[in-house]
């Protein structure tokens, strides 16, 4: 057998951006040639992106690609927290948040059709599962492109926030800015979501009934506690951050500026991540290696 070399590997490294024992491996099992290590290589990692993809990914990043009046905020998730510092991870994030931002993909299934880089996004998403070993995919987008002017915020790629306002860019900043922190649900108390208001109406009533307060009393009770919830989850009404004697409204008032819509993305909110028992996971090995000893 050929002697495998630095250069033979560094090629095929090259070709295929797999890590280099894989290539070399790979150059080993096809005795040093290179178009059937290629191919090797490409039925390994393709195997190893379909294990990844049953795996969890909770772990992520946030987004953002603006120009002009159209912009995108995009959610792509991985398993770790140390994956979604890595270079090509971020690299394809960004990549997938143009996408969304010129091509306006009906969903998630469209994008991964989009060309990137020359190749499907769901090509290039199974190449990086195999180069990385982790599963990830894009999870959800909000395009903007009604004509407004837009501004993002991303607090360490973990919380991001994009804001299609009219006037002043400092003030609308800041709104985004104040969304990171505090989280509104909708922008006015109009626009909070009728299932929510239920929610709280009905723990509003519990408490009312178990005050033992007469009945007229009780429904004022449950009317203030939904008025009060109202008022903190809707961006216009809650305090600003940086002046809670205003409201945000007050303060986009006064800086001539009207804030149209936002959309906020906290990576894995929603994801239900798996929680691992490590005794267990422990106990699990060590009766495998005594049942093949």
């Amino acid at each position: 057998m050929p002697a495998i070399t630095a250069a033979m590997v560094g090629e095929l490294r090259a070709k295929t951006d797999a890590p280099m024992m894989e290539c070399k491996k790979a150059l080993t099992e096809a005795d040093g040639d290179l178009a059937k290590a290629e191919e090797i290589l490409r039925v390994k990692l393709g195997s190893k992106a379909s294990k990844a993809a049953s795996r969890i990914a909770a772990e992520g990043v946030i987004v953002s690609h603006i120009d002009g009046a159209t912009g995108a905020l995009l959610e792509v998730n991985c398993e770790t927290d140390f994956v979604s510092k890595n270079d090509d991870f971020l690299a394809f994030s960004n990549g997938c948040a143009k996408l969304v931002a010129e091509k306006n993909p009906a969903d998630v299934a469209a994008l991964a059709a989009l060309e990137l880089n020359g190749k499907p996004v769901e090509a290039v998403r199974t190449e990086l599962i195999g180069k990385i070993g982790e599963n990830m995919n894009p999870r959800r987008f909000k395009r903007f492109a009604g004509g407004g002017q837009l501004v993002s915020y991303l607090h360490g790629n973990r919380i991001g926030v994009m804001v299609e306002y009219e006037g002043d860019a400092t003030a609308a900043k800041d709104v985004a800015m104040h969304i990171a922190a505090m989280k509104p649900v909708s922008l006015s108390t109009a626009d909070v979501p009728a299932e929510n208001i239920a929610t709280e109406r009905k723990i509003a009533e519990q408490k009312a009934l178990e005050s033992g307060k007469p009945a007229d009393i009780a429904a004022k009770m449950v009317e203030g506690s939904v008025q009060k919830y109202l008022k903190e989850v809707s961006l216009l009404n809650q305090a600003f951050v940086k002046n809670d004697k205003q409201t945000v409204e007050q303060m986009l008032k006064a800086a001539n500026t009207t804030i149209k819509s936002f959309t906020l993305y906290v990576v894995g909110e929603g994801i239900e991540k798996r929680q691992d028992d490590f005794a267990a996971e422990v106990a699990a090995q060590v009766a495998a290696a005594k049942a093949t000893a």
